[in-house]
């Protein structure tokens, strides 16, 4: 294996001075452009690397952003990660990508691993529970670092937050199913500690009152983002005195576990029973019976956010602007809920 070349090595080549060859490769303003040219075209021909951690204690810059989400193989998450970097690659900034596994402990590992890392900033989605990383978070920001929360936000002081309106959101999916005739709504609820799933649920509840409908707790079933939840959900509504006749889903594979255990059951949709669900994830739109959700915007969400961090990192003063950017949900009526279509 060769050695490693150093700056050592090319100012022996061009005998030239070590700091004459660090300055011309960090672009000093001090060096004359023909030495930084055949000082890069010298480090280029020789293979050198520059130590970016080095780099990074120097300038104080390492030009690397943390993305920590709960996991990536959704395709609302892969979505928002794509928009920071679309959003931050030009500017020279390449993404750290951390999982959470909605473990407390992992995000809480994850947060010190990247300030260790000296990356520029953190955007983050927060786990299911979060309980004792206030200290973590707060330790970013005592390091200076930008700290913005996408989609699942915590209240703290100074931290930046992209979101959807998630009670928007969740009035008009029940609204939806008012209009379609549905008269004893149910709602596959997640955990309300989270801002989202609160928001939803105070949506879908107001939808309720709104309309002249009565609110049963009976029908709120809190469950998990997945489609054996669903299942299990359907399974408990059916079995009450009076079952429903539509399910507005926080989470769109709970939604698609509701409606195969309807299926199972003989229960036609929507003629007989209506689901919409939330996220718009891809397999809504191509499955035979297509399912009503509400869309996100993940793409845009995560291009928001990476602005909302290049906004902080530019201003040259310490007191930074907290942000709360709100997006605006969209509802794409499908299959699973459209009555007057059918």
């Amino acid at each position: 294996m060769s050695e490693k070349i150093t700056i050592y090595d090319i100012a022996k080549k061009l005998n030239i001075t070590a700091a004459t060859v660090s300055r011309a490769l960090n672009n000093n303003p001090k060096i004359k452009e023909s030495t930084r040219e055949l000082v890069i075209k010298t480090a280029e021909s020789m293979n050198y690397k520059q130590n970016k951690l080095a780099l990074a204690l120097k300038s104080g810059r390492s030009n690397n952003i943390g993305v920590i989400v709960p996991r990536i193989d959704s395709n609302f998450f892969a979505s928002v990660i794509r928009g920071i970097e679309e959003e931050l690659q030009p500017h020279g900034y390449q993404v750290i990508i951390c999982q959470t596994h909605e473990d407390p402990k992992r995000e809480n590992e994850n947060l010190y691993t990247l300030i260790d890392a000296q990356v520029d900033g953190i955007l983050m989605s927060v786990t299911d529970v979060t309980p004792d990383n206030d200290k973590a978070f707060h330790n970013v920001l005592e390091k200076n670092v930008p700290l913005i929360f996408f989609d699942r936000s915590r209240h703290i002081e100074g931290v930046s937050s992209v979101t959807i309106n998630d009670f928007k959101g969740g009035y008009i999916a029940t609204k939806h199913l008012i209009n379609e005739g549905c008269r004893c709504i149910a709602h596959l609820s997640g955990d309300q500690s989270l801002d989202i799933f609160k928001n939803r649920f105070l949506g879908y509840k107001q939808a309720l009152l709104d309309n002249g409908m009565t609110f049963n707790e009976k029908y709120v079933i809190r469950s998990k983002s997945s489609v054996e939840a669903g299942k299990e959900a359907v399974d408990i509504l059916l079995q009450l005195d009076t079952p429903p006749d539509a399910i507005f889903s926080s989470s769109d594979f709970a939604a698609l576990g509701a409606i195969q255990e309807l299926k199972e059951r003989n229960i036609s949709i929507p003629k007989q029973f209506c689901v919409a669900g939330f996220s718009n994830e891809p397999f809504t739109k191509f499955m035979e019976l297509s399912i009503t959700s509400v869309d996100q915007s993940p793409l845009e969400m995560g291009k928001m956010s990476a602005r909302v961090f290049l906004e902080q990192v530019d201003k040259t003063d310490t007191i930074k602007i907290e942000k709360k950017v709100v997006l605006a949900p969209e509802l794409h009526i499908r299959k699973s809920s459209s009555r007057t279509k059918t």
